[in-house]
């Protein structure tokens, strides 16, 4: 048995599956899958009823598959495929006979002629795919299934333009059948040139059975028992009954019913390839990143738009071109987002690999079947409705519109059956909805764009700090590839990119990793990171850091979980400050503790204040104490106004406590001290006056108007500020000033 192709011999085939694609796009386009197709049916006189009749011959002959999915296999998938995917031209070329045959015999013998010819078409076209379809999950890896099918359908679109450009202005030089001739016979020509790019594809094997070997075993019965397999059956053979009819008769409702010409109605067939273009990176992107259900459920959301819009599309007016473009545009972003999602979600979550031959074998007879009846119906519907017109209310009414309202309905039938199909990811579409609604999806997609194309360490450390400020889930991937990048600024970058993010589970294990990990200068800023992001799931990985030998990463973790008010971390902290020599993790443990609001640990931290020089210490352990009284905001506002002017700062917080004193005594009848004497100093920026009068004042403050910890503190604070031009600087008591201040605002109660 000849082994399967390595990863490189995929890759290199790969441009030769592409230009396939490429060149047998201009055949579809010219022969049976275009608008050209149905245009020339009707060109030859036949009904609706015949043309649905006919263009069911191609799905309903791909029941054939799983009987001749084993056959395949043996026989080599590729050379299966090589031999009637070349028959199948052979067959084509046959159509050219087509107005000799109407010229000599009629409509009804040039029916029987056209059917034969599709018919031939169609079986071989089955047989191929039956060998195509295994053969591409042989030759795609699968991490690159949703990028290739992404890539494939960009340079096929590219094709599709040159296609229908050319279909359109052939069909326009005149009437009659001879425009569709010289189609026909460009795209049979195509078509053989596609014949040859595939002959350069891996894989694709003959696997036969060896004398003595016994056949291999059948997976039909795997597969009807596979409930997943039957929900994603169930799931395409809705949308195909939604969506293939109106999609088959879209050129002829816009020539009959909207007032297009025939070169027109070909010519919207440019805005589908454009929406297929500009968004097939996009989808397939998508889809790998995030899985195929999500991208297949907004697919089936946006298509359902469509034939809502061809209702209300202007008709006989000199927009209706314009609107159709639109529409059609529009189609071909919805169809590309669910043919990437559902073509992705097939061959990674539904098929298994061992499998595929008798899967993919009865995947392909099922939607020929409801690609068949889908056709059968459209056709007869829109006879039965031939004579339909007027308008119900808003609605204009046609043949067409019974059409389309039927796909509107099926779309939103298969919702609930596409839900339950088991995903190939854990995104649901809420989350995946989440993803592109929080922060700035279009930074991030730019910054995407930018990470990639970074070439020098200092532009990868500037798109590596967008990727932060973008707060996009979008761009999660890129900052844990940024964590492993070997240039160390852009690590660092990395991690302070994503403190900014919103908490998502990836990045937090991530920085989890690196603070216990051997980096040590990054381990410290992920112990900050984690603080910063603010999820709960952090506070484990924290606490086990607490234990580090190294002194910095306990006092960032120590830091990071006050700041996530891990309040069962609490005792411990109070606990290891008791303990602790370490100025600066005395400093992290009180910090901590002030936003853990330990108010137990009030004397521990006044102890510490007293004894500490470096003034920004000293500022950080007031702001602590000041946080167990609470309005940390107030604080700061008393820092920021003494820093500009201290005499003018404390004599108008002063004032207000004025008012707060005056409104008790009123209302309580309480003596409380007067503030006038020790105002005017701190106004006139006598700063050792003022600070002698606040002493004098204090003991006299009402105690019953403040808890426990407000007293201990004020307390303190007494005591300090007298030692004021004894061993104390005036710089060395601004901390006991304003926590003074803060606590006669904040902690006064009444």
């Amino acid at each position: 048995m000849t082994s399967e192709p390595t990863t490189i011999e995929k890759i290199r085939g790969i441009p030769w599956s592409i230009a396939t694609f490429a060149a047998n796009t201009f055949f579809v386009q010219f022969t049976f899958f275009g608008s050209v197709f149905p245009l020339f049916l009707a060109e030859l006189g036949l009904s609706k009823g015949q043309m649905g009749f006919l263009f069911s011959l191609m799905p309903f002959l791909g029941l054939i598959a799983p009987f001749i999915g084993p056959w395949t296999a043996r026989f080599g998938y590729k050379r299966t495929f090589l031999t009637f995917f070349g028959i199948r031209k052979i067959f084509t070329i046959l159509l050219l006979l087509t107005p000799w045959v109407q010229m000599n015999y009629g409509i009804q013998t040039t029916l029987i002629f056209v059917s034969f010819i599709v018919a031939a078409f169609a079986l071989c076209r089955s047989i191929a795919e039956t060998a195509r379809i295994p053969w591409a999950q042989e030759y795609v890896p699968r991490s690159m299934q949703g990028k290739y099918t992404a890539t494939n359908n960009f340079f096929t679109s590219l094709a599709g333009f040159g296609a229908v450009g050319i279909a359109s202005y052939v069909l326009g030089l005149g009437q009659g059948l001879t425009g569709f001739m010289i189609l026909i016979a460009g795209g049979v020509f195509a078509g053989m040139i596609g014949v040859w790019c595939s002959a350069f594809i891996p894989g694709g094997a003959p696997h036969p059975i060896a004398p003595g070997e016994a056949k291999p075993k059948r997976n039909i019965g795997d597969a009807f028992r596979d409930h997943n397999f039957l929900l994603y059956l169930g799931c395409v053979g809705i949308i195909i009954l939604a969506t293939v009819p109106v999609s088959s008769f879209i050129p002829l409702y816009m020539t009959e019913s909207v007032g297009l010409t025939k070169s027109s109605a070909v010519l919207l067939q440019i805005g589908t390839l454009t929406g297929t273009l500009v968004t097939s990176y996009l989808w397939g992107w998508v889809a790998d990143r995030y899985g195929s259900k999500p991208v297949m459920i907004l697919g089936i959301a946006l298509r359902m738009l469509v034939p809502l819009a061809l209702i209300f599309i202007p008709r006989n007016s000199f927009i209706s071109l314009y609107a159709a473009v639109g529409i059609s545009l529009f189609q071909g972003i919805a169809d590309m987002g669910w043919g990437i999602g559902s073509t992705r979600l097939l061959y990674i979550g539904v098929v298994p690999p061992e499998k595929k031959a008798d899967y993919m074998a009865l995947y392909f007879a099922w939607i020929g079947v409801l690609g068949g009846i889908s056709q059968l119906a459209g056709g007869r519907i829109l006879d039965l409705t031939s004579n339909l017109s007027g308008s119900l209310g808003p609605f204009p009414l046609d043949p067409y519109t019974p059409l389309f309202l039927s796909g509107i309905v099926l779309m939103l039938l298969s919702l609930p059956v596409v839900r339950m199909v088991n995903a190939d990811n854990d995104f649901s579409i809420g989350q995946f909805a989440g993803i592109f609604l929080r922060g700035n999806p279009f930074l991030a997609m730019g910054s995407l764009i930018r990470y990639q194309a970074a070439r020098s360490e200092e532009a990868a450390v500037l798109v590596t700090e967008r990727l932060g400020e973008a707060k996009s889930l979008l761009t999660v991937d890129e900052l844990l590839d940024a964590l492993h990048d070997p240039r160390f600024q852009v690590r660092v970058e990395a991690v302070i990119s994503i403190a900014r993010m919103p908490a998502e589970p990836r990045l937090i294990e991530a920085l989890g990793e690196i603070l216990h990990g051997t980096e040590l200068a990054l381990s410290t800023m992920a112990a900050w990171a984690l603080g910063r992001i603010g999820s709960d799931s952090a506070i484990p990985t924290l606490e086990k850091a607490l234990d580090s030998p190294y002194q910095s990463i306990r006092a960032h973790a120590a830091r990071a979980l006050g700041k996530l008010q891990a309040g069962d971390i609490t005792p411990l902290l109070h606990a290891r400050l008791q303990q602790e020599a370490d100025r600066g993790l005395q400093m992290a443990y009180a910090s901590a503790l002030g936003n853990l609001m330990a108010r137990n640990a009030t004397s521990d931290i006044l102890d510490i204040l007293y004894t500490t020089s470096n003034p920004k210490a000293r500022l950080e352990l007031a702001l602590a104490l000041a946080r167990l009284v609470g309005n940390e905001h107030r604080f700061i506002q008393l820092v920021r106004a003494s820093r500009t002017d201290l005499g003018t700062g404390v004599a108008q917080a002063l004032a207000g406590l004025k008012k707060k004193f005056d409104k008790a005594a009123k209302r309580e009848g309480e003596e409380v001290p007067a503030l006038d004497e020790c105002i005017t100093a701190f106004a006139r920026n006598q700063i050792p006056a003022g600070i002698a009068s606040l002493v004098e004042i204090l003991p006299s403050v009402p105690s019953h108007h403040f808890d426990e910890t407000s007293r201990r503190i004020l307390a303190e604070c007494t005591a300090r500020l007298a030692e004021f031009n004894e061993t104390h600087s005036e710089e060395s008591h601004l901390e006991y000033l304003l926590l003074t201040l803060h606590v006669l605002d904040v902690g006064w109660h009444a």
